[in-house]
């Protein structure tokens, strides 16, 4: 057994010991399995709501994005940045609705907002449907972080059960606490790490950044440029602009919202998470250090470059420090989505359809679910596929589907009908996964538009085509609507 094989299991044991001790012997309630009784400081809520920008996509995909694509991965450093200022004013009027509802998930908030079940299980099925996809990016950067940090001691595929072995088991048991604590460790281990990266690999095989950016070019004229198609300028700006709006619209990080004990928090992270992301740019700066120095990877393997360089570079054992910062990133949240998946198919789904249900029989399903929905997962990861920016963004056409909905929910005079509501999450979600499936263009979708056109990010467009829809559908519904409300009147 190699030092660093030692370092990542060391990592992963103490992992599931902090997620099992973070039970300290509460009665573990769904809300206190699901939002920890809505208890949590500043701090931890930082920590959840930062666990969103450092999972394995920092680690392997923002690095590999760099690698591979060049100019295109800025789009990461900059979505964040304006769902954090977004954040300033949109997750406080959430989280007094929740706390006073008494509301432990997303869909429970869409179907009480528009006085619907029907509404909140469509709402869980376009989660649940998002979340796998980003249940898989995790397990397979997981995967990717193990072996290669292990020197192929250890396989992916077994890696990957492992992890969700772990997660599954410290989940069950201790819900959202566990995440907190381990994401606590994670984040302060992972920050050190990837600075360190992002400044001595530059400098060690450059000299510096400036002389990195001019072996680039030089070597890859124009790669640090916008494409003049396909990753294009238009292509950054759709994408910047879907997933910015859908940041907050994961199941996982909709639920993190629930966790705070006070409003204030959200106005305090709002204000420090935009300079927490500037931390991404030495990531980037890791993938570009490996394109002249570990050449030659293509398709999936570009998430490969970061772990290749520092193979390259270190002593195993540090290798190994930098592979349990990365199984970190995938343990933490992976386990904030079993935890939505689970809640979502039990509290909403299931009770939904028989809201006869005790809050106790739910959590019992809802924890029974978590190693389903994780088998579910290491199945759909174990068949390969696509790199690990693909799948976040494949999820994220899914679950931005919602925003239209949820921000008209928080007007005074909401313009949405129920009828709206869910016809344009319907289009919108149906519009993405015609797509998806067919593997076709912006065209197929959309035909009418010119061929410059066809860069724009398909969830984008598809999320067009939701507002046009829900605001039609509710400009016919609104006498309805509005006359069976004077009649309960």
């Amino acid at each position: 057994m190699n030092s660093a094989l030692v370092v990542i299991f060391l990592a992963a044991a103490l992992s599931l010991a902090l997620g099992l001790w973070a039970r300290s012997g509460r009665r573990m309630t769904l809300e206190q399995w699901t939002v920890g009784g809505r208890g949590f400081g500043g701090a931890l809520v930082f920590l959840l709501t930062a666990g969103e920008i450092y999972t394995t996509f920092t680690f392997l995909g923002g690095s590999g994005y760099a690698y591979g694509k060049g100019a295109p991965a800025y789009y990461i450093l900059a979505y964040g940045t304006l769902a954090y200022i977004m954040s300033y004013w949109l997750l406080p009027p959430i989280w007094r609705y929740a706390k006073q509802e008494r509301l432990v998930s997303q869909s429970h908030f869409f179907a009480r907002k528009y006085d619907s079940p029907a509404l909140g299980v469509l709402v869980a099925l376009v989660g649940v449907l998002a979340l796998v996809p980003y249940l898989v990016l995790q397990l397979k950067g997981l995967g990717i972080i193990v072996s290669v940090a292990s020197y192929g001691s250890i396989s992916p595929e077994i890696a990957i059960w492992i992890g969700a072995a772990i997660v599954t088991v410290y989940v069950m048991v201790s819900g959202v606490r566990g995440t907190a604590w381990n994401a606590v460790v994670k984040d302060i281990l992972i920050l050190a790490i990837v600075v360190f990266l992002g400044i001595y690999l530059p400098f060690h095989y450059y000299g510096g950044y400036g002389e990195m950016f001019r072996a680039i070019d030089a070597a890859k004229p124009g790669f640090l440029a916008f494409r003049p198609e396909g990753e294009s300028v238009l292509w950054f700006q759709s994408t910047v602009a879907l997933t910015a709006l859908g940041f907050f619209m994961w199941p996982h990080a909709f639920a993190a919202v629930f966790t705070a004990k006070e409003e204030r928090t959200f106005r305090r992270n709002a204000i420090l998470l935009p300079v927490y992301q500037l931390i991404l740019l030495f990531v980037f700066f890791c993938g570009f250090a490996a394109i002249l120095t570990v050449p030659g990877l293509t398709g999936p393997d570009i998430d490969l470059s970061l772990f290749r360089l520092s193979i390259q570079s270190f002593d195993p054992w540090f290798v190994g420090v930098i592979g349990a910062a990365g199984v970190l990133t995938a343990l933490v949240p992976g386990s904030l989505i079993l935890i939505a998946a689970s809640t979502l198919i039990s509290n909403d789904i299931l009770r939904g359809v028989r809201p006869e249900l005790a809050e106790d029989k739910v959590a019992f399903v809802a924890r029974g679910l978590v190693p389903v929905v994780a088998l579910v997962a290491v199945g759909f990861t174990l068949q390969g596929g696509q790199t690990i920016v693909s799948l976040l963004l494949m999820g994220y056409s899914f679950v931005t589907q919602l925003f239209p909905a949820l921000i008209c929910s928080l007007m005074r005079n909401n313009p949405v009908t129920k009828p709206g509501a869910m016809a344009g999450i319907l289009v919108g979600a149906a519009a993405v996964a015609a797509i998806t499936l067919s593997h076709s263009a912006i065209k197929t979708l959309l035909p009418f538009l010119p061929q410059e056109m066809n860069d724009i990010n398909v969830g984008f467009a598809a999320l067009a085509l939701n507002v046009i829809v829900t605001a039609a559908v509710s400009a016919v519904t609104q006498p309805t609507a509005a006359k069976a409300k004077a009649k309960r009147a």
